[in-house]
């Protein structure tokens, strides 16, 4: 504050910010910190502060890039909790100055990378620029809604470069987040990003196809109700898919597969991913059609699960997961058990498909703690009309039947000689027990095993599990 343009700020912030959940003493210390750094209203005549806290700000989040950015989150959330009651809202007007602010910036970059030598700063801090909005957008995405227009040509960004592959997928996600809060958004507007989104589904890697996606599946769900537009594109994949499997059946050894290998791995996934965010079981998709789309699509990707190519199965593997997100109860079905059972205690299976069972089982649980937490607030928002407990009771008694299907072998997997396979593990198991899905005295055992684990970081979260098992149940492990 008194020494703005010190070189060494960037590095003095991101290690002081990193002690945002620290004990009490240190956590409000840092929240009182950045509040005056960079949550304090700046003078509207005051451009040199106001750039001077953009760059400040972006710079942290570029240093953070690699090792995420929960911090920014939970400092915003507690600043934004602490001010509710309060009539005068500092941190708020601040955040929407710092918002309307960078995307000024974004704007005034985007005008120097057309005539700029150096691209590569300078698409950086671009890059920054729309994370920081991103992270803004996941906490307050009102602030954005009067922006999501400027938003969307960045939809149509040009991909040659890892920068312009963030910029797009971080764009997605803010209008996920903002178009549905749009008050009236002209037709044309949205008609233009279902389009843009489309293109980059057919074009793009997995990344961008699973972002967009994601935006996709709010914009027609939550806004347009586009139905048919999805439905002409689900069903491309999947006839490709079907026609690939009735291929392969014919001829497993046929010459057009192997040519065809880029559009099976891709229509393995596009498939998947649609399926997590649209139930094209609903009559919107298939009509009076008495089909069962999610049983057809099942039989589908476990076909290619037998494939004699790793790399089909385990993105066979990936649909499957994303499929389970939107259908929890096919993890019940005979064969699904068998096939992710036998991938996780098989001794000679493939390391990555068993981190592929592992990794499905992790985002089917960090997305039921999401809907969870999100049923929460809403019913925070109405009035006490329904027994929430018992709603909440309901996705937690299914959570907890499916964990436990795979419970014991996901725990012998911590004794894999692959310390991924080990980490991946350790994660599901500890978001399982955080979730309350398991009693601990299923996997204490386990998890005193691993602390003797040769990887310092899986030895410390264990450790932190054990303590967490002892404070929730007071001494149990002692005892």
């Amino acid at each position: 504050i008194e020494q703005p343009t010190f070189p060494k700020i960037t590095e003095m912030c991101v290690k002081m910010i990193r002690r945002v959940n620290d004990e009490e003493g240190i956590k409000k210390l840092v929240n009182e910190t950045f509040q005056k750094l960079w949550f304090t209203p700046t003078l509207h005549h005051d451009k040199e502060a106001m750039t001077r806290k953009i760059l400040n700000i972006t710079d942290v989040v570029a240093a953070c890039r690699d090792t995420g950015y929960d911090w920014f989150e939970q400092l915003l959330q507690n600043l934004l909790k602490s001010e509710e009651d309060a009539s005068y809202k500092p941190v708020k007007k601040a955040c929407t100055q710092l918002v309307d602010n960078l995307v000024e910036h974004i704007l005034k970059y985007e005008e120097s990378l057309s005539d700029s030598d150096n691209k590569g700063v300078n698409s950086g801090r671009l890059v920054a620029c729309i994370t920081t909005l991103f992270l803004f957008s996941k906490i307050r995405p009102q602030l954005m809604v009067k922006h999501a227009m400027t938003m969307q040509p960045y939809l149509t960004t040009k991909c040659s470069t890892q920068n312009d592959f963030m910029v797009i997928c971080n764009v997605a996600k803010i209008l996920e987040l903002v178009v549905p809060l749009m008050e009236h958004p002209s037709e044309t507007f949205l008609a233009t990003i279902e389009e843009d989104l489309m293109k980059l589904i057919i074009k793009y890697g997995m990344t961008v196809v699973q972002h967009c996606v994601s935006c996709l599946g709010a914009v027609v769900n939550k806004v347009t109700q586009n139905y048919k537009f999805v439905w002409a594109c689900f069903n491309r994949y999947y006839g490709a898919l079907s026609k690939l499997k009735s291929q392969h059946q014919e001829d497993p050894n046929s010459t057009i597969l192997t040519a065809n290998k880029p559009a099976l791995l891709r229509s393995l996934f596009t498939v998947g991913a649609l399926c997590r965010h649209f139930d094209f079981d609903q009559e919107d998709f298939k009509g009076n059609s008495k089909v069962n789309i999610k049983d057809k699509v099942l039989e589908l990707l476990m076909y290619f699960t037998k494939h004699s190519d790793e790399e089909v199965q385990t993105k066979a593997i990936i649909g499957l997961g994303f499929a389970f997100i939107q259908h929890p109860s096919l993890m019940f079905e005979q064969e699904v058990k068998t096939l992710y059972n036998s991938i996780l205690s098989d001794k000679n299976c493939s390391v990555n498909l068993k981190i592929q069972v592992l990794k499905n089982l992790q985002t089917y649980l960090q997305e039921e703690d999401t809907r969870m937490q999100q049923a929460d607030r809403d019913w925070k928002k109405v009035a006490k009309q329904e027994d929430l407990k018992e709603m909440g009771d309901i996705s937690s008694g299914m959570s907890s039947s499916i964990m436990q299907l795979y419970l014991k072998q996901v725990l012998e997997a911590f004794f894999h000689n692959q310390s991924s396979v080990r980490h991946f593990a350790l994660n599901v198991i500890a978001l399982t027990l955080n979730q309350g899905l398991i009693h601990p005295v299923q996997c204490v055992p386990y998890l005193i095993a691993m602390g003797t684990d040769p990887e310092p970081s899986m030895r410390n979260k264990a450790d932190q599990q054990l303590v967490e098992i002892d404070k929730k149940y007071a001494g149990f492990i002692h005892v």
